[in-house]
């Protein structure tokens, strides 16, 4: 019964309208419908700002939706927002949009062609958002690409590189690749050599590596650093030396590594060799 009444009301209202505005002049009608069209131009925007706020608190509630994909909905939410407002204020002025709905079924199969590049990356962005391979921020490989995620929109991935690039990839591509994060972990194995010559004492050097190792803060006690002999090359005996550290001291350490270990070896008065052909002449 309450729902017949509030249908019954709500006819009442449209008729009413109908009545009021048929009996407005044309330059009336024209106000009126500026009017209308500017309330719901505030109302779309008025919206955003809702959805905006409303992504900032499940962002701060929940772990996993991230910035990244907050960013992502907003944006995809913000574009459905502004299509639904510029469709009530084409009808608010009275264009019958009754051919533009029927002639989507043949547009849309030709839009779907043109615009399957952009479509794909949509969906492909959605995929990303939900499993969540990288944050804005985490230094990554998106293929044989590498850089810090700084943006992500509904098409595309922005990256820096390290020598201040910005990359831009189509979610569709990201999607399609092999994806390394380097930040999701917190602790990462630098994979380092060190080469002494042969007839060295093996022992001896394997401490001063050692001893180079540990006067780093940066690497960590668990897991412990592993140094081993790891190949007998053509010149020289190679240790691997595999300490554990945070991502951010991965680089610091390796490049300092490669210093120390010439002037540790050295003071130690051990021989860093190169290659080198020793020739035996055989007189006659």
């Amino acid at each position: 019964m309450n729902n017949q009444v509030v249908g019954e009301t709500i006819e009442q209202a449209i008729d009413w309208m109908d009545v009021f505005y048929s009996s407005l002049s044309m330059l009336e009608r024209i106000g009126v419908n500026l009017i209308v069209s500017a309330i719901i131009f505030f109302v779309a925007k008025i919206a955003v700002s809702v959805v905006k706020r409303l992504l900032n608190k499940a962002e701060g509630r929940h772990v996993k939706f991230t910035p990244l994909m907050s960013g992502f909905v907003f944006k995809l939410l913000k574009v459905l927002i502004w299509i639904f407002a510029i469709l009530f204020i084409l009808a608010v002025w009275g264009i019958d949009l009754t051919p533009v709905v029927a002639g989507l079924g043949v547009t849309g199969v030709v839009l779907g062609f043109a615009l399957q590049e952009s479509i794909s990356s949509i969906f492909s962005g959605m995929m990303l958002a939900i499993n969540q391979p990288f944050e804005l921020g985490d230094y990554v490989d998106i293929g044989s690409t590498s850089g810090t995620v700084r943006a992500m929109d509904i098409m595309s991935v922005t990256l820096t590189t390290p020598d201040n690039r910005k990359i831009t990839m189509s979610n569709k591509i990201v999607w399609s690749q092999v994806i390394t994060n380097y930040s999701s972990m917190d602790k990462r194995r630098l994979d380092m050599n060190a080469g002494v010559a042969y007839g060295t004492d093996l022992n001896k050097a394997k401490q001063v590596i050692k001893d180079v190792i540990d006067s780093y803060p940066e690497v960590l006690k668990d897991p412990a650093p592993v140094i081993e002999v790891s190949e007998l090359a053509d010149s020289e005996i190679t240790f691997i030396v595999r300490p554990w550290v945070a991502p951010a001291d991965y680089w610091p350490v390796k490049w300092r590594f490669q210093k120390d270990i010439c002037e540790a070896l050295e003071r130690a008065g051990i021989e860093i060799p190169y290659n080198k052909l020793d020739v035996y002449v055989k007189k006659d």
